[in-house]
């Protein structure tokens, strides 16, 4: 048998990690009094005792040197109401939090209403991975919400099926 694509470019690459669908997270705090927001679809949980989760992060972000220094950060798994937001949360420029209500923590992790899942996390270590880093973070605290999350699939935000 012989594989079809051998370019290992990046958008080859793109298409082929696209096929794999995951869900959506917004990461988000205060950080000198403004509420700073990116979104993720490399969301993962790692380990149930210590309760740790991870994201991955491109080196080139400029939102994660702001949040990484952040106490607490506020993780929201976003819903299938959440689908411009999404786009919103991800976008380069403007106000990221545009149309969205949400819920700050008296530790400064910020997160967006309506979500299937908050989790208030702290960041515990990055491991330097290519072109983006592994961001490991502890679980300290979480609420969880009875939505259906959106799905990231093909470079699209998708509702699940109803069964």
């Amino acid at each position: 048998m012989t594989l079809t694509h051998t370019t290992l470019d990046a958008p080859t690459l793109r298409q082929a990690f696209g096929r794999f669908p995951s869900g959506v997270v917004a990461i988000c705090a205060e950080v000198d009094g403004e509420p700073t927001a990116m979104a993720a679809s490399s969301f993962v949980g790692v380990s149930f005792d210590p309760p740790l989760v991870a994201f991955c992060v491109q080196n080139s972000s400029t939102t994660w040197p702001r949040l990484r220094g952040a106490d607490r950060l506020g993780i929201s798994v976003l819903g299938e109401a959440h689908d411009v937001a999404a786009r919103t949360l991800a976008a380069k420029t403007g106000n990221r939090f545009e149309g969205l209500s949400t819920t700050t923590s008296v530790d400064g992790a910020v997160f967006v209403d309506g979500a299937c899942a908050w989790l208030d996390a702290t960041v515990t270590e990055e491991v330097p991975a290519g072109d983006h880093a592994i961001v490991l973070m502890r679980v300290n605290e979480l609420d969880l919400r009875d939505e259906l999350p959106i799905v990231f699939h093909r470079s699209a935000f998708r509702r699940l099926a109803a069964s």
